[in-house]
């Protein structure tokens, strides 16, 4: 059998075991296990009557919801692949993301209809849209006549190495690259994270995260999913609000990154809270600071430290509550089924493997790892070392074996939880009439964890201000890469071969930060 890992069959077998338990609830609203079996069925069946075939991309823009989530199951059932796309983007940034997605279908919340349609004027993509509304997802498939003198070919159900999720993720190139996952990428990532963790059908999973990102479903919702648990579904985070869930809906875990464990502690409702449910969070996205987690010990909670990328499912490395004490800073061992080694990345000894304790570029092989990037055969080429994921992160390993994230190769930063890759920001920056050129670098943030500042040199002879580089960018970049300050130079520093100075810029950065100031 070559479809014993596809993710249609976990829902099956989960309604079966559970058909009255809650598998979602939104916001107060709850979908039963029967409930999302069949409705997913029903609309899996609508995308085959509709001609929709294996392999066919459905992009959708919308916040976290049990509709999505149908929809994401009726794709996998069906053999479609999801593409969520982040509402958070502009159109002039979601344009070029669709263009590439290529969809026959595009599904939007009703307020994002008309980001949607603006997108897709700026990608040239011609795709129905659908918009749900008060109908429920299964109203949005729209209907196809078979192709004159003959109808579609028998429908088949997917098999463990076809797609079934593309997620778009900022590298340190400008443009974004659809990172394409399959059945069995997700099975066993999912597998591996519900054995590390020991996820059950007891467990009560809240899921914050916007379901654009990963880790929205391969961080414990799928796996959720897959045990008979319950998630619980929110489409924003505010830390009152958060505090109050794990309380009222006895939540036992939840996938974080460090911004939100920060907020949550100085929310001022955090000293009195009843978290006594939280048998563990996960934090994962950014390095947790020994302060942060000491906090939440001291409140009850353990914190879990995890390490990934998307393009590995994304869970590589996994540092359990028990042994936080005593590697401090670290995220951990391999999760089951993962394999990691460390190569010197640069100097006489590049590309050779590091052996014991030392330093090196962590890469990553295992049934998790993806199988290249949507429509860039070029890019897939350069992500791989042999049959090893590149993930141009430079990481030190202990003599127990444990790892820690050192540095990026990468220029790519995260801010909240996001990932902000400065070529991007840039790239919009010069598209302002008035500056010739731009340089953005990453300085350290209390809440954010990092943030931007740029640096731009005007056209010659002409004047520039903060303010109209900031007015400008907001018309091209979302919120959270938005950079924290903006300096004009007469002329941005550059090196002997007429390279900027990033050295520079980074030392002339720091005394500019705000901290905890809203990006």
């Amino acid at each position: 059998m070559n479809d014993s890992h596809t993710l249609g069959r976990w829902l099956v077998d989960s309604a079966r075991r559970h058909p009255g338990k809650v598998a979602i609830d939104d916001r107060g609203v709850t979908v039963t296990y029967a409930e999302l079996e069949r409705r997913s069925d029903e609309l899996a069946r609508s995308f085959a009557r509709a001609g929709f075939g294996i392999g066919d991309r459905v992009v959708t823009l919308s916040g976290n919801s049990a509709d999505h989530v149908v929809l994401f199951f009726a794709c996998a059932k069906a053999g479609l692949v999801l593409v969520p796309l982040s509402w958070r983007l502009t159109p002039s940034e979601l344009g070029p993301l669709v263009r590439t997605a290529q969809p026959v279908l595009v599904v939007a919340e009703e307020a994002l209809a008309r980001l949607a349609r603006e997108a897709m004027e700026v990608a040239a993509v011609t795709a129905p849209l659908a918009t749900p509304g008060t109908t429920g997802v299964e109203a949005t498939v729209p209907t196809r006549e078979p192709e004159p003198g003959g109808t579609w070919p028998p429908a088949r159900g997917p098999v463990d190495d076809e797609p079934v999720l593309v997620i778009f993720t900022s590298g340190s190139e400008a443009m974004p690259k659809g990172v394409v996952l399959s059945h069995a990428n997700c099975f066993w990532n999912s597998l591996a994270m519900a054995q590390a963790m020991g996820l059950s059908e007891h467990d009560v999973v809240l899921a914050t995260l916007p379901q654009f990102h990963v880790a929205a479903w391969n961080c414990q919702p799928l796996a959720a999913w897959w045990h008979g648990a319950t998630v619980v579904l929110e489409r924003s985070f505010e830390p009152s609000r958060v505090l109050r869930l794990v309380s009222d809906r006895r939540v036992t875990t939840t996938m974080t990154v460090p911004t939100q464990l920060h907020l949550l502690a100085s929310d001022p409702g955090f000293a009195d809270a009843d978290l006594s449910s939280l048998r563990q969070v996960v934090v994962g996205g950014d390095s947790l600071s020994e302060s942060l987690r000491a906090t939440w010990a001291a409140h009850g909670v353990e914190v879990a430290h995890g390490y990934g990328l998307t393009e590995a499912s994304p869970n590589v490395l996994y540092l359990p509550p028990s042994r936080a004490a005593d590697h401090a800073g670290a995220v951990g061992w391999p999760y089951p089924y993962v394999e990691v080694r460390l190569v010197e990345p640069a100097g006489g000894s590049a590309g050779a493997v590091v052996d014991g304790p030392g330093t090196g570029e962590l890469q990553v092989r295992g049934p998790g790892v993806f199988s290249g990037y949507l429509h860039d055969p070029e890019r897939t080429t350069t992500a791989f070392s042999g049959d090893w994921l590149r993930t141009g992160d430079l990481a030190e390993r202990d003599s127990d074996n444990c790892y820690r994230i050192v540095d990026r190769l990468k220029s790519i930063y995260i801010s909240g939880g996001e990932n902000v890759a400065p070529a991007e920001v840039e790239a919009a920056l010069v598209r302002h009439p008035l500056v010739a050129d731009a340089a953005v670098v990453a300085v350290p943030d209390e809440v954010w964890g990092q943030v931007g500042i740029a640096f731009v040199e005007p056209v010659a002879g002409v004047g520039l201000t903060e303010r109209e580089v900031l007015d400008h960018a907001r018309r091209h970049l979302a919120d959270f890469k938005l950079p924290r300050r903006v300096h004009v130079l007469a002329e941005l520093p550059r090196t002997g071969i007429g390279k900027i100075s990033r050295t520079d810029l980074q030392d002339a950065a720091h005394p500019s930060v705000v901290r905890g100031a809203q990006p």
